[in-house]
């Protein structure tokens, strides 16, 4: 239970109400901030705007899975006012206090250092990834089946990457019945994509692995899917790039030669918000929980 624990969550979308909804059964008291379109009201929880909050009382801060843009702003799709996060703010929060979010950048890990206040980035966590690869997929599959005249079935897909997201990916698509080729960099990947009994290659290698493709999917979050390896694809390739913006494909060269480049980050969110929600929903309480714990033994 978090029985008197303060907790703002702070902007979102729909996996956010899932997390709202696991935290108040849990006893904890919410500020909602960004939530004023909001129809369904929760025990427990207060709706409030961010310069109206009082930070002094807050033991965490939940941030949505992007969490702020390079100029604090964080994105509600309850709300049609600014949300911004400022570091004056954060230095209002007690010692303790901890900033959850799902991925970082230079803005939010500046603010946190400069205020000296912990940020635990919820998709570095290996078990939030993995969990969270199975709508990815999911959305990826369906993706693939609405931008092309083909079935998956039979056809020729690279995947770049083999971490989390690219390794339930690649698989997937291969019990589909495509012929899925994997390109990575590392000799153990290459081992591992050999083990799945996929195609492996080297990205070092990815302009000539990609001359004879129908089905582009990456998942590495670099410039890697250039205007070089874009005009060596067939014309109806298709590509989604998974990566998180601004993705790894050069969008622009796509459209100039034709192929059709889908930016596609944050798909959970999209085609199964109540599951994605409920893999954060379950991991943040137990991590708020086991802070809670652990300052109310260092202040027994």
């Amino acid at each position: 239970m978090l029985t008197g624990m303060q907790i703002a969550v702070i902007g979102g979308d729909a996996r956010q109400l899932e997390i709202i909804r696991k935290l108040t059964e849990l006893d904890a008291k919410l500020s909602l901030i960004g939530f004023e379109q909001l129809d369904h009201a929760f025990t427990g929880a207060s709706k409030e705007k961010i310069d109206e909050m009082d930070f002094t009382i807050q033991d965490a801060l939940i941030l949505p899975v992007p969490g702020t843009s390079l100029e604090g702003q964080i994105e509600t799709i309850f709300s049609n006012e600014k949300v911004v996060l400022i570091k004056e703010m954060l230095e209002k929060t007690p010692e303790h206090c901890t900033v959850y979010s799902g991925i970082s950048n230079s803005y939010l890990n500046g603010i946190t250092k400069q205020a000296n206040r912990r940020l635990v980035q919820l998709f570095e966590r290996d078990d939030v990834a993995i969990y969270n690869s199975i709508p990815t997929v999911e959305g990826t599959i369906m993706m693939a089946i609405q931008h092309t005249d083909f079935t998956i079935h039979g056809s020729r897909i690279a995947v770049l990457g083999l971490g989390r997201v690219g390794m339930s990916v690649a698989r997937i698509f291969h019990a589909l019945g495509a012929k899925v080729k994997v390109g990575a960099r590392k000799s153990e990947h290459l081992a591992r994509i050999t083990e799945m009994a996929l195609v492996p290659f080297y990205l070092s290698d990815l302009e000539k692995e990609v001359a004879d493709i129908d089905i582009c999917i990456n998942t590495i979050p670099n410039l890697i899917v250039n205007a070089s390896v874009i005009s060596r694809m067939p014309p109806h390739t298709l590509i989604i790039d998974l990566a998180s913006k601004p993705g790894g494909t050069d969008f622009r060269y796509a459209e100039k030669r034709g192929i059709k480049a889908l930016l596609a980050p944050g798909l959970p969110g999209i085609v199964a918000p109540k599951t994605a929600g409920k893999i954060l929903a379950n991991v943040l309480s137990q991590l708020l929980a086991d802070d809670f714990n652990n300052r109310k033994e260092k202040e027994a």
